[in-house]
């Protein structure tokens, strides 16, 4: 199969769609081509929203792909509608790959209508920053399937989540894909399974588009490479017990034997993430220099909590996210620093793991003060402006005016194309199906 072709078929997008527009355009192609679909509501969000599958084709398999399954990526709402289009367009591809395809649009509606203040502005990182809404891992669809390891048990499953598991359990999938996006991260992936093959194939992808793979430190500290850019996935009985969380989709997937992949992909573009010359920085130093900066946003967001805690009324979505993150950032830099250990390799850093670092400062400090904004302006909105958050709420504007222009020269020359990293999810769809349906 020429995956190249069905990647240079993905059209320009300038922007992401609200919840609304999603569903729209799927409900538009639904219906222009009733012989193939069907889309039926097989669940209920928190907040009431109904949970959608598109269904495409009659293969003998099944593949299901999940899309925003994290509420502030929404580069898998853009290559669900490409691939729906190309399914119900071709059916010489709809017959090599020999699948009846479950499209999941949009996992988290409720979460997604929280960040559609950026979706029509990707390429502004002061807008993503302000608008930026994501859940704390015990509030996310991914990490919340059911998860017993030890006298460790994690049964509050979302009804979000269960919607997933039943839809699994009824079509016992094959192939089940989970579509991810970074800030500026390059793109890599996660495989359940050491398919030398397929993850030398997965990670060469990115280069079809000019986007870079990535090549820093990996997300998830102690992670095993199969191939470079692609990464065994994280066992939820790992991951659940040290965040307090659930398992994962991989997790529920492998009930079926299914091929599972995560494709993560970039929502901003710099070459530096691939950049493996060496700097005059010592690894060492990066390592000591990116943990200080951390403590340093964890102890001011602390001191701010403390400073408003018994003035807060409202249990919103934002206090909620700013107060679990901020406990969950803190046990996942313990767990780095703890595998970095103190054995730190004695060279100089890369120019991608420089890039890397520094872009995860940027990245702690505007999700954390995002969300900690947000949760100050939703008690002022909701008339509790008392002394402290307007004070605290000042003052952590200084703050973020600070980052985000710091972040913002870090990045000046960064890109944005939405049909680029689409399009490599995309192809990482397919690449996977070959082998899913083997």
């Amino acid at each position: 199969m020429d995956i190249a072709y069905y990647m240079g078929q993905v059209p320009a997008y300038p922007t992401f769609p609200s919840v609304d527009a999603l569903h729209a355009e799927l409900a538009a192609v639904a219906a222009a081509h009733p012989e193939l679909t069907r889309i039926r509501t097989i669940g209920t969000s928190r907040l009431g929203e109904p949970l959608r599958v598109l269904t495409v084709g009659d293969g003998p398999a099944d593949a299901l792909v999940i899309g925003g399954p994290h509420p502030n990526e929404p580069i898998g709402f853009r290559t669900i509608t490409a691939l729906v289009d190309l399914l119900c367009r071709d059916a010489g591809l709809r017959a090599a790959l020999g699948y009846q395809w479950h499209f999941v649009a949009c996992a988290d509606p409720d979460g997604a209508r929280l960040n559609e203040g950026w979706y029509g502005s990707p390429g502004d990182r002061r807008a993503y920053a302000e608008r930026f809404y994501r859940p704390d891992l015990a509030e996310q669809v991914e990490w919340t399937f059911p998860l017993t390891v030890g006298d460790y048990r994690f049964e509050r499953t979302l009804p979000e989540t269960m919607a997933l598991m039943r839809l699994m359990d009824e079509i016992e999938p094959s192939l089940v894909c989970s579509l991810h996006n970074g800030e500026h991260q390059g793109a890599f992936y996660y495989l359940n399974r050491d398919d030398a093959a397929l993850a030398r194939q997965l990670a060469d992808l990115a280069a079809f588009e000019g986007l870079p793979s990535h090549h820093g430190e990996p997300e998830v500290p102690g992670s095993r490479l199969i191939a470079p850019s692609v990464y065994s996935t994280p066992a939820g009985a790992d991951m659940g017990p040290a965040f307090g969380a659930g398992a994962g989709s991989a997790d529920y997937a492998a009930r079926f034997g299914a091929l599972h992949l995560v494709a993560e992909v970039p929502l901003w573009t710099d070459a530096r993430v691939a950049d493996r010359t060496g700097t005059g920085i010592a690894y060492r130093h990066l390592v000591a220099t990116t943990t200080a900066a951390r403590r340093e946003v964890f102890a001011m967001l602390e001191t701010a909590l403390h400073a408003v805690a018994d003035d807060l009324t409202i249990r919103s979505p934002f206090r909620r996210s700013a107060e679990g993150t901020l406990q969950t950032f803190r046990t996942f830099a313990k767990h780095t620093e703890h595998a970095e250990g103190p054995a730190l390799p004695d060279r100089p850093a890369t120019v991608a793991e420089q890039y890397d670092h520094r872009q995860g400062v940027h990245l702690v400090r505007l999700r954390l003060l995002g969300a900690f904004l947000r949760m100050l302006d939703a008690e002022i909105a909701a008339g509790n402006p008392t002394p402290a958050i307007r004070t605290q709420r000042a003052l952590l504007a200084e703050h973020f005016d600070r980052w985000v222009a710091e972040a913002e020269a870090d990045t000046s020359g960064m890109q944005v194309e939405v049909r680029k990293p689409v399009a490599v999810q995309l192809g990482a769809i397919l690449l996977a199906a070959q082998v899913g349906a083997a």
